[in-house]
């Protein structure tokens, strides 16, 4: 397709970014959706959606190129599902048994509660509330996978390597999701060292996930199974608990980064071999190429 020209892909996406993050806080600070019966602040993932279509047919990216292909995508979403609830099956398992060793562990319950990092904030049992947070987790990874690792990354390459883009990706999105903490210490919630630690660990965690995501992108070529992954992440923290004697959730941290940790080592390995086995192909065909050529 023929892409109208960037002259700074960088600050094309850096002012897409600070736009977006300006709507991300007017609704975490100020609406607070997602602390009201709706339970998700959705309100500007909707209209990232919006916003990203209309940059995406302003320089002329289609859907194809953002990562929104036909053809495998049912087999793709399968797979990020399969794979996003393989590694959070482990690390509740491990939750269970440090809770069970403590002589603490109660039951695993299902509820819809509101997700953060060091706990999960209320109990609704009723079907709509699902249905809400299953609709409101798929709006959430169609607007970040379909920016950070769809419309940005494309900008970006029009000018940086792929490695160089999927870091400065990465790094927004790491930054993305610091708004929680900062709201915590701003309502009382959370003390300065207790935001700066949490801020800390969402802006790594968060980076390295960025990473992961991008890597599934660009080995299956489409969005859909880094969607797929990203909905498991989001969706299971937020209706399956690990209720103790003392609480629920309270080993959320230990929970989360033992599925994020095994899910990018995993990922980086895969990523690995897949590209060693692409290199091999290029130079195999290269070879023929250049066989054919001298005969």
């Amino acid at each position: 397709m023929n892409h109208k020209t960037i002259k700074n892909p960088l600050f094309m996406v850096f002012t897409i970014y600070i736009f977006y993050y300006l709507l991300h806080i007017l609704e975490y600070f100020v609406l607070r959706t997602d602390q009201t019966w709706v339970g998700e602040a959705i309100i500007h993932k909707l209209l990232g959606i919006i916003i990203m279509a209309i940059i995406a047919c302003k320089l002329r990216i289609s859907k194809n190129e953002i990562g929104f292909k036909n053809g495998k995508h049912l087999l793709y979403i399968l797979l990020g599902l399969a794979f996003g609830l393989g590694v959070f099956f482990i690390a509740y398992g491990a939750e269970f048994l440090l809770s069970l060793n403590n002589g603490n562990f109660k039951s695993f319950e299902l509820y819809v509660s509101a997700y953060a990092i060091d706990s999960n904030i209320g109990n609704r049992t009723e079907l709509i509330f699902f249905l809400i947070c299953i609709i409101g987790n798929v709006v959430n990874v169609i607007m970040e996978e379909g920016n950070f690792r769809g419309l940005f990354l494309r900008i970006l390459e029009t000018k940086y390597s792929f490695l160089k883009s999927t870091v400065i990706s990465a790094i927004l999105f790491g930054f993305w999701h610091v708004a929680g903490p900062i709201r915590n210490y701003v309502d009382g919630r959370q003390s300065l060292k207790g935001m700066i630690i949490t801020s800390l660990f969402m802006l790594v965690v968060s980076a390295l996930v960025g990473l992961k995501f991008t890597m599934l992108t660009k080995i299956t070529g489409s969005l859909y199974m880094s969607m797929s992954d990203h909905f498991v992440n989001n969706t299971i923290v937020n209706i399956l608990h690990v209720v103790t004697n003392t609480g629920a959730d309270e080993l959320m941290t230990v929970r989360v980064s033992i599925a994020q940790t095994v899910s990018f080592l995993l990922v980086l390995i895969w990523y690995f071999m897949w590209s060693r086995q692409n290199a091999t192909y290029n130079e195999k065909q290269t070879g023929y190429r250049e066989s054919c050529s001298y005969n």
